[in-house]
């Protein structure tokens, strides 16, 4: 039985282990993390990828766990609105669209529960070194022994370590997009029933959202500017950063930032994409924002991973050529999907892309039956 190692234990990583034992195939996911990662943003599934998750019997489920919205109003720097809508949402697009969106770490649960059976995780450590041979990789771990697989895939987000080991730094494949976002939760001081607020101030805003039953606020904060010289792992100094941006706003600041200074959940980085002219090499992959992270500005980083794992997982689960003519069908599937899907980021800076081409991109790719 082959073996892949799977570097990442989210999206990406979670829905390729799931698709590759289905196939026959025995993978090993790693995560950095101690568990599973909590917090983060509302995501959207959408158009082709509804279609990966109905193929892994999970759809009713996800649709049970999708946010409840009834509309937003956008404000003016002092919390005055100025505009709203019941129809759609920034976050979401329109409300009565098929597509889902629900919190990150439900999907990323819903799919280790449906996993973790089949599946060894190895949560708490990370990869140090990858050295390929004829019979395959050997991987050496921050704190396990090291051990050899067959397969090596990079589903380990913007800022890969299988991707610097294999195909080198980051800065040769990151592209800045001039601004970061910050996500964090907080209780629901501000009392929203199922409805969402966004607030521009100068070159900074935010969105918010409540979730759990209106218990909790997700709330995700950008701010314009150039590559910060930093260290992305440095969360307090990131936090110190995004609670300053928020204390100088002119609505809400003492509250919004005492939330971004408490939460257990903080995040933030860059707006970034990944461009590359290969996510393949030897006996190495990279999957989802490893690979072609389009940033959240696309709304269809979710999609991406979904839709490039079961693509991948096809491809080696019928791999009569080997892993080498599956890695090249695997790219040659995916780079069209990939380039629509990017583009969206980058078509509107000042708002969300067109209806038209997020519907022309959701669904630009076939997957076999």
């Amino acid at each position: 039985m082959k073996t892949v190692l799977i570097s990442g234990g989210g999206i990406a990583g979670s829905a390729l282990a799931h698709l590759l034992h289905r196939r026959g195939l025995a993978p090993v996911v790693v995560e950095r993390a101690p568990g599973l990662r909590r917090g983060g943003q509302a995501v959207d599934v959408r158009g082709v990828a509804l279609d990966v998750v109905d193929g892994m019997g999970l759809l009713e489920q996800a649709r049970g766990m999708r946010t409840r919205m009834r509309g937003m109003s956008v404000l003016d720097p002092d919390g005055n609105e100025i505009d709203r809508s019941t129809e759609a949402t920034f976050s979401s697009g329109r409300l009565d669209s098929a597509d889902i969106e629900l919190l990150r770490d439900d999907l990323v649960h819903l799919l280790h529960e449906h996993t973790r059976q089949d599946v060894e995780y190895v949560f708490g450590d990370s990869i140090t070194a990858l050295s390929e041979g004829a019979d395959g990789v050997r991987a050496d771990f921050a704190h396990g022994p090291s051990r050899t697989f067959d397969l090596v895939v990079g589903a380990d987000g913007l800022h890969s370590t299988v991707r610097r080991l294999v195909f080198g730094p980051e800065e040769r494949f990151a592209h800045h997009l001039g601004s970061y976002v910050s996500v964090f939760g907080a209780d629901n001081f501000l009392a929203l029933d199922n409805w969402q607020l966004w607030l521009q101030d100068g070159d900074a805003g935010f969105g918010i959202m409540p979730v759990r039953d209106n218990a909790e606020l997700r709330i995700a904060f950008g701010f314009h500017s150039g590559p910060l010289d930093g260290d992305h792992r440095d969360t307090e100094w990131l936090r110190g950063l995004v609670t300053d941006k928020l204390a100088a706003l002119r609505w809400e600041p003492t509250r919004l930032a005492k939330a971004a200074a408490e939460a257990p959940d903080f995040f933030c980085d860059a707006m970034a994409q990944i461009r590359m002219d290969h996510w393949t090499r030897g006996r190495f992959a990279l999957l989802g924002d490893a690979g072609y992270c389009a940033s959240p500005l696309s709304g269809q980083g979710t999609s991406l991973a979904l839709v490039g794992a079961r693509v991948l997982a096809d491809e080696l689960g019928r791999a009569g050529d080997g892993h080498r003519g599956a890695f090249n069908r695997y790219e040659a599937r995916m780079r069209p999907f990939v380039a629509l899907n990017q583009a969206l980021a980058t078509e509107n800076p000042d708002g969300p892309a067109s209806e038209e081409s997020v519907a022309r991109a959701k669904n630009a790719i076939a997957l076999d039956g």
